[in-house]
């Protein structure tokens, strides 16, 4: 998609705001401060953005303000962003983590996602989200997805099917358009992996930050989705949510490759989303405003540079990319949630497929208090390794390693980051100390 919108930049100059930036993994954790605060969440989230992110989130706390370093690209989104996590769900029965890859040209980040903010095509004046706001979409329990085809509503989660090497449909590009976007998880094996594309509404009330349900206070533009998806929807707003704000979206790349060779035969749903969904319907994400001061309002005021690249806004300072992958948290939960096969979804969390929309078990054994947890925590998943009894051992293939480039200027891949595989065309070193390591024919990892 980002290719062509630098195309388009060149034949026909954009006016309108954009800003496109990566975030790396913060922690990975059974956190939800919005939905649950003050206690563990009853299913596992991938967390991105500054490290003053915690179980609470009081609303009368500023976290641009008590964050000390972010994950994200630009230095002053202090932001916190979070979705569910995707897991894959072996023939035996067990579950593991999906790893992440690094989207299409956003440099190496360790997992996390890539973050959008968008001022409409009409270039309709966008007024900055304020401190204290907050918003939520999509409901982790449903199970199906009874609105028009074509409306913000359905439109605004989706999953894109990629071929090998991000490839997508040329005639439609951009992101819940076409028909390798669907709004249920993907039917088939992806070859090049799985995006989760998520569209915040963009219409406010002008009046609360943050209500109790963290979503009426918000709003979709009215009408119909274009052709070229909400990425490029002008439209109005309703009257009871009467101020355009910018369009936040955000992209999730899942690295399912390494999966697809284990397809069940019937043709059922390996893929789960951490909350017990193979749907997909229940894909949801919130997010909590952190921005510096009136950082977010001069970038969507001046920085209508189309070309993708986060230098080119200049009102905004960027920080390299081991500076964002070094912004960690420690889990605080002290469970197992990725990086080996486990038995069941952490949380209780036991596999629903709907239609009726899921229900909470009447009895969780699940933990449900923070601390006791020691040494650094992964913050993005390592690789699949084989599950401990009594889960039975998947049999895998040994794959030999990519050998090294003689190049020693060629770029490095970060720690856990991807280095080879089938179809693999980046980096293939890794950063001292760690090497690249097979775990099938489709994936390499740094470790």
């Amino acid at each position: 998609m980002w290719k062509v919108l630098a195309q388009l930049a060149v034949v026909a100059p954009f006016a309108h705001a954009l800003l496109r930036f990566p975030c790396s993994q913060l922690v990975t954790q059974r956190f939800d401060p919005l939905v649950t605060p003050g206690i563990v969440s009853p299913h596992v989230h991938q967390i991105i953005g500054g490290n003053a992110f915690n179980i609470s989130m009081d609303p009368n706390v500023d976290i641009s303000k008590t964050s000390t370093c972010t994950t994200c690209k630009f230095q002053e989104d202090l932001s916190n962003y979070w979705t569910a996590v995707l897991y894959f769900k072996h023939p035996n029965g067990s579950f593991i983590r999906v790893p992440q890859m690094a989207n299409q040209f956003v440099g190496s980040p360790n997992g996390g996602m890539t973050v959008y903010y968008i001022q409409p095509a009409n270039n309709q004046k966008v007024t900055s989200f304020k401190p204290g706001f907050r918003m939520i979409v999509g409901n982790p329990m449903i199970r199906t997805k009874n609105v028009p085809a074509n409306s913000a509503e359905a439109r605004s989660l989706t999953f894109r099917c990629w071929g090998a090497n991000f490839q997508s449909d040329p005639s439609y590009p951009h992101p819940g358009t076409g028909p390798l976007d669907t709004i249920a998880l993907p039917p088939k094996a992806c070859a090049g992996g799985i995006r989760a594309n998520i569209f915040f509404p963009s219409c406010w009330d002008g009046v609360n930050l943050n209500p109790s349900d963290h979503a009426s206070h918000m709003a979709y533009p009215i009408g119909d989705v274009p052709r070229d998806g909400l990425f490029f929807m002008g439209g109005s707003c309703p009257s009871t949510h009467p101020v355009r704000m910018p369009l936040l979206f955000m992209e999730t790349a899942w690295d399912t490759r390494q999966f697809n060779n284990m397809w069940p035969t019937d043709g059922s749903q390996p893929f789960v989303l951490s909350m017990g969904d193979p749907t997909g319907y229940g894909q949801h994400a919130d997010y909590v405003f952190g921005w510096q001061g009136d950082a977010l309002q001069r970038a969507m005021d001046t920085c209508t540079d189309m070309s993708g690249q986060p230098d080119g806004c200049k009102a905004l300072h960027t920080i390299p990319d081991a500076t964002m992958n070094r912004c960690t948290q420690q889990v605080q939960v002290n469970e197992v949630v990725e990086g080996k096969y486990i038995s069941a979804l952490p949380g209780c969390n036991p596999v629903q497929n709907g239609p009726n929309d899921a229900s909470m078990p009447s009895s969780c054994n699940a933990i449900s208090t923070t601390g006791g947890v020691g040494g650094p925590a992964p913050t993005v998943a390592p690789p699949v390794v084989n599950p401990p009894p009594p889960v039975t051992t998947p049999s895998n293939p040994v794959y030999t390693p990519p050998p090294t480039p003689a190049n020693p200027d060629a770029p490095m891949q970060t720690h856990y980051g991807q280095c080879g595989g089938q179809g693999y065309n980046g980096p293939t070193v890794c950063q001292s100390p760690y090497t690249c390591k097979a775990q099938n024919q489709w994936y390499s990892q740094c470790t």
